[in-house]
């Protein structure tokens, strides 16, 4: 019999410690029976790190750590360089799985090497319920928008292959630039059928905060740190009207205004 591999769930917390017991117990209830959690405090003023502590002291497989604020990005990596799974989980401390997601996902990258990402079906819930309908993943789609949410699983060594999450990237969609690193030079993707990640809506989520100015500044900084990616599916720079970015290139090369 084989040994099941470890997956590492990195929750990095911030000013949710009402949510983070529900959360690391969805984890703790997965039927995958190698999971460890571990918890990053980046500079919370509740009281993340009496229930951080607490719910170490009483799980041995929960691992604590604070740092100074840094956001979502320094975050992750933190946890992530903690981690000693061989795949990884990143979960926000207010949102929740299934308890059959990591088991499934184990499953597909055993069978098949060329999988670097699995993701599943998901559901909104909190102040607003629903699925949550995500568009069909290929390369042309990831270079105008995201479709994999945060919550998806890959193996910790291609993490280190892509340098990480982008840590100068602070306004946002951290994410989507992280998947573009991971996937742009190749690897299959996969999408479960399960429902196994529940995404909490709440009236003060960061995804509610964009900004023209900050959707600005992450085009600008995709465009540049992705422009080979960027031009060849796209035929040209990622524009502020995302959606018709090919269109308007292809017409600007016809007049001869881009090269």
């Amino acid at each position: 019999m084989t040994t099941p591999k470890l997956v590492s769930v990195v929750i990095p917390c911030y000013n949710q410690a009402g949510f983070m017991e529900e959360t690391v117990n969805s984890v703790l209830n997965s039927i995958h029976p190698a999971v460890e959690i571990i918890l990053i405090n980046d500079g919370s003023t509740d009281n993340t790190e009496e229930i951080g502590k607490r719910l170490e002291g009483q799980n041995e497989n929960v691992f604590y750590y604070y740092q100074q604020n840094s956001g979502p990005s320094v975050a992750r990596n933190h946890g992530i360089s903690k981690a000693k799974g061989i795949y990884i989980l990143p979960l926000d401390s207010d949102d929740i799985i299934s308890k059959d997601y990591i088991s499934e996902a184990v499953k597909v990258f055993e069978k098949d090497a060329e999988v670097k990402v699995v993701y599943c079906e998901a559901e909104k819930f909190g102040e607003k319920s629903g699925r949550w309908h995500l568009k069909p993943f290929s390369l042309e789609a990831l270079a105008l928008n995201n479709m994999i949410f945060v919550s998806a699983v890959y193996k910790k060594a291609d993490w280190e292959r892509c340098g990480g999450y982008s840590e100068d990237m602070v306004w946002g969609r951290e994410d989507w630039e992280f998947w573009i690193s991971m996937l742009k030079n190749g690897g299959k993707v996969v999408k479960l059928s399960i429902i196994g990640f529940y995404y909490r809506i709440r009236s003060n989520s960061r995804r509610k905060g964009m900004t023209n100015e900050r959707k600005e500044k992450i085009i600008n900084y995709i465009n540049t740190k992705h422009k080979d990616f960027i031009y060849k599916q796209l035929n040209g720079p990622l524009r502020f009207q995302r959606t018709h970015s090919r269109k308007y290139n292809s017409f600007l090369k016809m007049l001869g205004l881009l090269k």
